[in-house]
């Protein structure tokens, strides 16, 4: 039986850099909404692969700001439309060798590709269009597919499932610790590269690399097999 091998992709800061837009959409919410200058991107790291709402509890932790549940959802649905709206008046494009990456994945019959994120249905789904990713040829799991985010390993675990694969025989790309840390946790192996954060905070990868142009299949297979050895 032919070894089957799955790479699966988070979106946000790994397919293309949406965590500059997640940062000036979500400044301009704390600025009208809470009356709060001075935020800046680092202050969502922590918040980083959690979904919406942990990334805007970040930043409101980094301000001293202690937000309703009510507040959160209010900043969470406007930060999304801001997000949306910026998406749809500017390029979107793809991180250098991503697609290349993903193409030759797809076209080998013993690699299965997933896309796997925190991000709503809506939210996700525009940022792969505007990136032009097949994602209709791809198993997707997004935010609203799952009840826990990142770091909970809940979303890679069923991305596993749906290509049919052993979390063990998978590895996923990302660029945030909560990231990594549910690679991690559901038995797969992890490349992190440093779109969104340094290589500290990415230890805990297996790999991390500044750029998917220096990752081949070649290294994903290596980096399985010398995992079942």
């Amino acid at each position: 039986m032919t070894q089957l091998y799955g790479l699966i992709f988070d979106i946000d800061g790994v397919i293309a850099d949406t965590e500059a837009v997640n940062a000036r959409a979500t400044i301009k919410v704390f600025a009208e909404l809470f009356g709060v200058e001075g935020v800046v991107r680092k202050d969502f790291e922590p918040g980083l692969g959690r979904g919406a709402e942990e990334y805007v509890k970040a930043g409101a932790s980094a301000h001293g700001l202690e937000l309703t549940e009510e507040q959160v959802k209010e900043a969470t649905q406007l930060r999304q439309e801001y997000f949306l709206k910026t998406l749809s008046q500017e390029p979107l494009p793809p991180f250098p060798g991503v697609m290349e990456l993903m193409n030759k994945a797809m076209q080998r019959k013993d690699f299965r590709a997933a896309i796997a994120t925190s991000g709503t249905l809506e939210k996700s789904r525009a940022v792969l269009d505007a990136a032009k990713v097949p994602y209709q040829k791809m198993v997707y799991i997004n935010g609203n597919d799952v009840k826990n985010k990142k770091p909970d390993p809940e979303l890679f675990l069923l991305a596993a499932q749906r290509m049919g694969i052993e979390p063990a025989s998978c590895v996923v790309i990302e660029d945030a610790p909560n990231g990594v840390q549910a690679a991690k946790a559901a038995g797969a192996k992890c490349i992190a590269v440093t779109n969104s954060t340094n290589a500290a905070n990415l230890r805990q990868a297996d790999l991390v690399c500044e750029s998917l142009e220096q990752i081949g299949l070649d290294t994903i297979v290596k980096l399985i097999e010398t995992a079942s050895l």
